[in-house]
C-alpha cells in the first residue's frame, strides 16, 4: 500500500485507518482496458453527427463545440466536449464525535484513476446513477441528501466542473450534519476532518469531488467579508470580453482526427477521446464500457499567496472557458498544461515552477474526476510570494482574501473547481495538517 501512496506513512493518520485502507485496497477486483470507440457496448456513434451517445439516452454524450471569443490569443476554435446536463449529488455526511468533526468517506474505484481507488464523498452519483438507469444496485446513504428531514444541512450549493472539458456541467455539493448512530458499510469510514485534510498531501488519494465539497465546509467563527471590490472587478472583466459557443457535429470538426479507435488533435496536444472496458466487483454495475477524455500531459494548478496586513490573499484570475455557464469563473493564478504552451507560457507559470523550496507551501499531484477523465493529473501548488512579486497585478488578475473566496463558495458559479481544490489544500496548510 505504501508503494501505491508513498506519502501515506508520513500523513499522521491513525493505524486503524491505515488498516481499513489496506483492506479496501486488497479487496479491489477491477480492470480497465483501452478499447476502440467503435467497440464500445451500449454506446453508438451517431451516423449523421458522429456524436457519441449511450443507448439509453442517459448519462452523457460527447459532442462538438465551436467557440468564438474576444478573450486571449486564440479567437476561434472547435473541440470535442462532454455534455452532461443532469445534476449529480456530491454529498458528505459529517458528525461531531468526542469534540471533533468527522466526515464519512468511501473508498471508491473509478475507471479513470491511475491508482484505481480514491477517497470519495459519502455520495458521489450522477442522476442517471442514483435513479438506477444502469439497472445496478442502489446508492448507499442517498436518502440523507435527497430527503434530509430533521438533519442539519450545512452546505447545499450548485458548483461547476471543468469548463474546458464539460459543457455547463453542474453538481449539487452538499454537507449534512447527522446526530444519530447508524451502521456503516466496510467500504465507508468516519475520518476526522483534520486527518482528511492531512491526506490531501498524499498523491492521488483524495478525489476531486471530495476536495470540492470539503472546500465548502463553513467556518462558523468568522463573519461575512466585504466582497464588493472583488465582485466589481470580476464583473468588469467579464463585461470586457465575449464568449460565444454553439454545438456542432463531432465528426469533421476542424483540427481533430475522428477515427474508430479514438479522436485526437492534429498536433498531438490537448486531449484524446478514448474508449474503455471496465470490470469492477465493488460497484453498482459489475461491467460496462464508456468513452473517456484522456488529457495529454500533466497540468499545473497554483495559487500565489501573499499577506497584506497579516491577512492571506490569493492572486486569482478571471478564467474564461467555453463550457462554463457565464463565460468566466474565478480561478487559480496558474491553471494550464505546460506542454500545450511551448512558445508562450501563461503568465506566472515560470514563477510558480521556479519557486524556491522554502516558498512552496503545498505541492502534490492530484487527479481529476475519474468517472469521465482517464488518468487526468494536475500538480497542485501553493506558492508564497517573495518581495519581488508584483502588488499591482495585470487586469485579469486580482488579490482576493481567503475569507472572501470561502464566502463566495456559498454561491454557485463564482469559484471554479480547480480553485476549490486548492482552497481545500490551503485549509490543510492553515490548520497545520
Amino acid at each position: 500500500m505504501l508503494q501505491r501512496w508513498p506519502r501515506l506513512a508520513d500523513s499522521g493518520v491513525d493505524q486503524e485507518f491505515l488498516a481499513w485502507l489496506e483492506r479496501r485496497v486488497r479487496k479491489i477486483s477491477c480492470s480497465v482496458d483501452r478499447i476502440a470507440l467503435a467497440e464500445m457496448r451500449s454506446w453508438h456513434l451517431d451516423a449523421s453527427t458522429g456524436n457519441i451517445k449511450h443507448s439509453s439516452g442517459r448519462f452523457f454524450t460527447i459532442e462538438g463545440l465551436h467557440t468564438r471569443t474576444t478573450h486571449g490569443t486564440v479567437a476561434e476554435w472547435s473541440q470535442p466536449i462532454i455534455s452532461q446536463p443532469e445534476i449529480g449529488i456530491l454529498g458528505l455526511l459529517v458528525r461531531k464525535h468526542n469534540g471533533t468533526l468527522q466526515c464519512l468517506i468511501q473508498a471508491k474505484m473509478e475507471p479513470g484513476n491511475a491508482k484505481m481507488m480514491q477517497l470519495s464523498p459519502t455520495v458521489q452519483a450522477t442522476r442517471s446513477n442514483y435513479t438506477r438507469a444502469h439497472h445496478g444496485s442502489a446508492t448507499r446513504y442517498l436518502e440523507y441528501f435527497t430527503d434530509p428531514q430533521d438533519h442539519t444541512v450545512l452546505v447545499d450549493v450548485l458548483q461547476s466542473e471543468q469548463g474546458s472539458w464539460f459543457l455547463r456541467k453542474r453538481n449539487r455539493n452538499m454537507i449534512v450534519l447527522v446526530e444519530e448512530d447508524f451502521a456503516v458499510d466496510d467500504g465507508y469510514r468516519w475520518v476526522d476532518v483534520r486527518d482528511l485534510r492531512r491526506l490531501l498531501r498524499v498523491e492521488q488519494l483524495i478525489n476531486m469531488d471530495t476536495r470540492s465539497v470539503l472546500s465548502c465546509l463553513p467556518d462558523g467563527e468568522r463573519g461575512e467579508p466585504d466582497t464588493t471590490r472583488l465582485l466589481r472587478w470580476f464583473t468588469g472583466v467579464k463585461s470586457r470580453h465575449e464568449v460565444a459557443t454553439r454545438r456542432v457535429p463531432l465528426r469533421g470538426i476542424e483540427g481533430w482526427r475522428y477515427g474508430p479507435e479514438r479522436i485526437t488533435h492534429d498536433s498531438g496536444l490537448y486531449f484524446d477521446i478514448v474508449g474503455v472496458c471496465v470490470t469492477a466487483a465493488d460497484r453498482e454495475v459489475l461491467e460496462w464500457d464508456q468513452p473517456m477524455l484522456s488529457p495529454r500531459g500533466q497540468g499545473v494548478v497554483a495559487f500565489v499567496v501573499k499577506n497584506f496586513d497579516g491577512v492571506a490573499h490569493l492572486a486569482v484570475r478571471a478564467r474564461f472557458q467555453a463550457g462554463v455557464l457565464d463565460a468566466a469563473e474565478l480561478g487559480p493564478t496558474v491553471q494550464c498544461t505546460p506542454a500545450n504552451y511551448l512558445q508562450h507560457p501563461p503568465r506566472f507559470l515560470d514563477y510558480v515552477l521556479g519557486a524556491s523550496a522554502d516558498r512552496i507551501l503545498f505541492d502534490t499531484v492530484l487527479t481529476e474526476e475519474g468517472g469521465r477523465f482517464y488518468h487526468s493529473e494536475n500538480r497542485y501548488m501553493l506558492i508564497e510570494a517573495d518581495e519581488d512579486f508584483p502588488v499591482a497585478l495585470p487586469p485579469e488578475f486580482c488579490w482576493a482574501s481567503v475569507h472572501q473566496l470561502e464566502a463566495l463558495l456559498r454561491h454557485g458559479y463564482y469559484v471554479n473547481v480547480e480553485a476549490r481544490s486548492l482552497l481545500a489544500c490551503l485549509q490543510a496548510v492553515r490548520c497545520g495538517a
